[in-house]
């Protein structure tokens, strides 16, 4: 999981970053999910499952953009160069460094939205500024922390105020570096404000991850353990997709997976192969390609308890918006979940 010079190794970065490579990258992502039903080893998206909870007027039923105004009625909001004007309700919740009423929302405010499902225009859920860090602690001062959060996004900086110290000093004890951090808070530029413990931090360094139990078998193609979300590196906020635990070494991506196998037994897949994402928690499901890896993913060896509890590892690292489009709760940070590899 760490290459040479002791950042971790993320199979994306074989797709390279230039604009030959991410044209590349697009037609391939738009092949795996468009393409003829008849091919080798695919199925078109539409036809493997229908759209869940009916929501046709916006990808998955979720919008993002900049706040304009926010009034008791009516949420106003910039997205790409048009306006959007959404009704809210007495039961619209609003996420804000903490649950706040929406008439909290403050103009410049980046915006997640989920519609309300059986109301057209209507926003069930807003999260305002929410960001995630997810990684390995690479350095700590009294004042913040720098995380290494994979290949693709670098590092980044987490201060912890101290109304929320004991709160994520209780789950995440060895603030050090060596030790892996996952926490949820507000985004103030370049700086996360850390406010929630998105889950407990193991006891192992991240160095020391245990391996898949060692069975005999075909390789699974459904596999149940915790979906978590991450924000996109270089993409809009509406960006579909999943970041996948395991991808093919053959991609030349800066893998070492005899140090970064993880604790669920997966097989290998490719950039643009074909996912079936289930929330065991509401039922619902999407088909989402494989965008990217989710090498941080694999150092984690815990379990999601958003209903009940789920097996252990962590199986799917979503992007923002599929995550909030499967009913996903972003201030709780994973979802129940069981995964079907395309075939």
């Amino acid at each position: 999981m760490f290459d040479k010079s002791g950042d971790l190794a993320c199979c994306a970065g074989c797709t390279g970053s230039g604009p030959t490579e991410l044209i590349a990258r697009r037609r391939l992502l738009k092949a795996a999910v468009f393409g003829p039903s008849d091919g080798p080893g695919r199925a078109r998206a539409a036809d493997w499952a229908a759209p869940p909870h009916g929501r046709a007027m916006y990808p998955g039923g979720v919008l993002t953009g900049a706040v304009v105004d926010a009034s008791p009625h009516i949420l106003a909001i910039r997205r790409a160069d048009r306006e959007e004007r959404l009704t809210m309700m007495p039961s619209t919740k609003a996420w804000r460094g903490g649950q706040v009423d929406p008439t909290a929302l403050r103009a410049g405010d980046r915006v997640v939205v989920r519609l309300d499902p059986s109301r057209r225009g209507v926003a069930e859920r807003v999260w305002a500024n929410i960001s995630r860090v997810t990684g390995v602690i690479v350095e700590r001062d009294r004042a913040s922390i720098v995380v290494d959060v994979g290949k693709m996004r670098g590092r980044r900086v987490v201060v912890i105020p101290r109304r929320a110290e004991s709160r994520i000093q209780v789950r995440f004890p060895r603030l050090e570096p060596g030790y892996l951090i996952d926490v949820i808070g507000l985004r103030h530029g370049g700086i996360i404000e850390g406010l929630i413990p998105a889950t407990s931090q193991p006891a192992y360094g991240a160095d020391q991850v245990p391996r898949p139990p060692q069975t005999l078998g075909p390789a699974l193609d459904r596999i149940g353990g915790s979906a978590t979300w991450h924000e996109p590196a270089s993409e809009p906020d509406d960006v579909e997709g999943v970041a996948y635990p395991l991808l093919d070494p053959e991609t030349g991506c800066a893998e070492e997976p005899s140090r970064g196998l993880g604790c669920v037994r997966m097989p290998y897949l490719s950039v643009g192969s074909l996912l079936k994402v289930r929330n065991e928690c509401t039922g619902g499901s999407r088909v989402l390609p494989v965008t990217g890896c989710a090498a941080v993913a694999r150092l984690f060896c815990d379990r999601c308890v958003t209903c009940g509890t789920s097996p252990r590892g962590r199986v799917a690292d979503l992007a923002l918006a599929s995550f909030v489009a499967l009913g996903g709760d972003l201030e709780c940070g994973c979802f129940n979940a069981t995964i079907t590899v395309g075939r």
